[in-house]
């Protein structure tokens, strides 16, 4: 795909979401970071309805200390994974309660310090909290790359690089929320609903049209 194209498809994604959001519900930058961890192959959706109720009991590292690792595991256990997840986060907040000041890290190196924190998290939290221009990819984001060849790679780290020399300065900050949206309700995995696709016309799937079906 050419730069040109490249630059159509992210103007036609700004003009149609020019300031895109997470779907988690958060209130401090420590509640995202819980968010985060627990949102690990698990959905949005059933991140939101565990925090709802987890927030309301404990919403810093020292109360998530104070809580245990016992009953926090009966707050997400409708999370997937959550028996390492509770580890993750008792061991996360001990450290920021202890080493950071109940502060987030702003740099890499610290965030992937953290139980439960690896690249992916790390990138959402320094471009949401920080303002950084990283660029997180997920399996939405990966998935939305390559099939429209819009920045090929055969892992996350391939692709992430290609993403950070392809897209210009002005879009870094919000592709990662566009790609994952795209991918996550019309760029579906299986059935991808390209009729009602944003960038149908600018995008490089060879295989778009065998899907381009509105009974999808």
């Amino acid at each position: 795909m050419n730069k040109k194209k490249r630059y159509k498809i992210l103007s036609l994604f700004y003009l149609n979401q020019p300031n895109p959001i997470t779907e988690l519900i958060f209130s401090s930058d420590f509640e995202l970071l819980i968010s985060l961890i627990l949102s690990a192959q698990s959905t949005d959706s059933i991140v939101n309805k565990t925090t709802l109720i987890l927030f309301k009991i404990a919403k810093t590292p020292e109360e998530i200390l104070q809580l245990g690792i016992d009953r926090l595991k009966y707050y997400i256990k409708s999370i997937g994974l959550y028996n390492i997840k509770a580890e993750y986060i008792i061991k996360t907040s001990f450290l920021l309660f202890n080493k950071y000041n109940n502060q987030i890290p702003n740099n890499r190196i610290e965030l992937e310090s953290l139980p439960g924190v690896g690249r992916k998290t790390a990138n959402i939290i320094l471009n949401l909290l920080f303002n950084k221009k990283t660029i997180a990819v997920d399996t939405h984001v990966f998935r939305v790359s390559n099939r429209t060849n819009f920045a090929v790679g055969k892992n996350v780290k391939q692709v992430e690089k290609k993403l950070i020399k392809v897209v210009p300065s002005i879009f870094k900050k919000n592709i990662h929320f566009w790609f994952v949206y795209h991918g996550r309700y019309i760029c579906t995995a299986r059935k991808q609903k390209c009729n009602f696709c944003l960038i149908n016309k600018l995008c490089e799937f060879v295989n778009k049209n065998i899907y381009n079906n509105v009974n999808i």
